[in-house]
């Protein structure tokens, strides 16, 4: 599964199976970047949000692989709505990572976290402000591939209009019971890679009984039939960990979902609930 990978619209190869570092902290982030690229990942995703930017560019920087080998994804700020917010947040990745360039960079949301769940205010201009130093940072060289994240179909729209250069990746919640399926359509038809995130449901997933005896079936963990899930949907997969033995795990997906299983998965009685994971604007929560 390390050496799956997927190309872009702009020609630019991509790996399938990522590392999410979501709720790793800064210390403890570097050791997890080095410990997944020993076993094979070669895609680290961080975010400006996540405050471990440092520890990720130490551990891209320390983990004995070249630089060229390891695609690194990090995001705006949700709040950056204005070019000048969003330029400058990009050379402050760069500077935290200590990276001469970053392979992809998107747009963490299309409304400020605060916002989320609780406004109609798609923010039209200011996306398509944050989208134009994205464009620009690209061009010259600091960027590989830009995207966006947490997009719906009107927030792209609104900024197809606009775009000079489109975005290549959409980066979305999407796992078992829980899976954007007509967005996931619109997006691929529309030439983007689909990314995502929280695959195994920040955990919930291993409580649910349908997905356990899918499992059983298969004769495969939870997280490994949910990752296995949103590879055959043709996305890109971020599960997050710290514990190698998991990323080991993660990464042993070398079998087949069949498609009558694959539509039993995909109409799996929707999540209701992330536990304490619910207050997050992701998970449907309120900030």
């Amino acid at each position: 599964m390390y050496q799956e990978m997927k190309k872009l619209s702009n020609g630019v190869e991509i790996p399938v199976l990522a590392l999410g570092t979501w709720f790793i902290d800064d210390d403890k982030v570097e050791e997890a970047v080095k410990s997944a690229v020993k076993l094979g990942y070669r895609h680290i995703d961080t975010a400006q949000a996540y405050g471990n930017e440092q520890g990720v560019g130490k551990g891209i920087r320390s983990c004995g692989v070249p630089r060229e080998q390891i695609f690194v994804t990090s995001k705006i700020a949700a709040e950056y709505k204005t070019y000048e917010e969003a330029a400058a947040s990009i050379d402050r990745s760069l500077a935290n990572m200590g990276l001469d360039y970053i392979d992809m960079m998107i747009i963490h949301s299309p409304q400020p976290w605060d916002k989320v769940n609780q406004s109609e205010d798609r923010y039209v201009e200011g996306n398509r402000a944050a989208w134009r130093a994205l464009e620009d940072a690209y061009k010259a060289g600091k960027l590989r591939v830009i995207g966006v994240s947490n997009f719906l179909q009107e927030d792209i729209e609104n900024l197809w209009e606009t775009a000079e250069i489109k975005p290549m990746v959409n980066q979305v919640l999407c796992h078992i019971s829980n899976s954007p399926l007509e967005l996931i359509d619109y997006c691929q038809k529309k030439g983007m890679a689909m990314e995502a995130y929280s695959p195994v449901a920040h955990g919930e997933a291993l409580k649910n009984k349908a997905i356990g005896d899918m499992a059983e079936k298969y004769g495969v963990t939870i997280p490994q039939l949910c990752i296995r899930f949103d590879i055959q949907l043709g996305m890109i997969v971020l599960p997050k960990t710290a514990n190698p033995e998991h990323m080991k795990v993660n990464a042993d997906v070398d079998f087949t979902i069949s498609d009558e299983d694959m539509e039993i998965l995909k109409h799996v009685e929707m999540i209701k609930d992330y536990g304490k994971y619910s207050i997050f604007p992701v998970f449907g929560g309120k900030m």
